[in-house]
């Protein structure tokens, strides 16, 4: 497997993945404050006053090889217009997940997550060569699951009173995977729905 930590741009027809960085804080400091992601209880978005702390400490996960961050860049406008990441990265197996993403209300529920999946899983497939890409959200987040079960991914198991919530409520995570058996029908699969865009 390639070195996680070499920071790559992946690029499509919609949008252009780039690697996160200070740069992008302001125009992702706007997509908070105008949406309020942040406040759905059921996911971890920053809030204005956390966004600098969260890009520095995703920056120095990304410096211990345990995650590579991403600015979601839609090639409409160049503007960014969510953040996505490759986290709890394993180069032993090697396997990882695609997780702590989130996109501005204007994007949701078009092309733009659909391609950003695409991209992410086909460098991790096949040019990392992972075996497997691991997606986690809470077990009420519908939304989530859906667009997950629609990329193609399959329930693994649910992780039971995995975590805390930021409100301290007691969280269980779906986990769903793609492993490299899958790939080939998922690939077509995403090749297909992205043709509608």
């Amino acid at each position: 497997m390639k070195k996680i930590t070499e920071w790559t741009t992946l690029e499509g027809k919609l949008v252009r993945l780039v690697p996160l960085s200070m740069k992008h804080y302001s125009e992702l400091y706007e997509l908070i404050e105008k949406d309020r992601p942040d406040e759905l209880w059921y996911t971890t978005v920053p809030s204005v006053t956390e966004l600098q702390r969260d890009i520095e400490h995703k920056l120095q996960l990304q410096e211990k090889g345990l995650m590579l961050p991403f600015s979601i860049i839609s090639k409409a406008n160049n503007r960014v217009v969510g953040i996505t990441t490759f986290m709890n990265i394993d180069n032993q197996t090697p396997r990882l997940e695609i997780g702590s993403t989130w996109y501005a209300k204007e994007v949701q529920r078009t092309g733009i997550n659909t391609e950003t999946k695409y991209l992410l899983l086909k460098y991790a497939l096949e040019d990392l060569q992972c075996i497997a890409v691991e997606f986690r959200t809470h077990i009420l987040n519908q939304t989530s699951r859906r667009a997950i079960e629609r990329l193609g991914a399959k329930l693994d198991g649910i992780l039971r009173n995995h975590r805390l919530t930021t409100t301290g409520q007691k969280r269980d995570t779906c986990v769903y995977s793609i492993t490299d058996y899958d790939w080939g029908s998922v690939k077509v699969h995403l090749e297909w729905l992205m043709k509608k865009y």
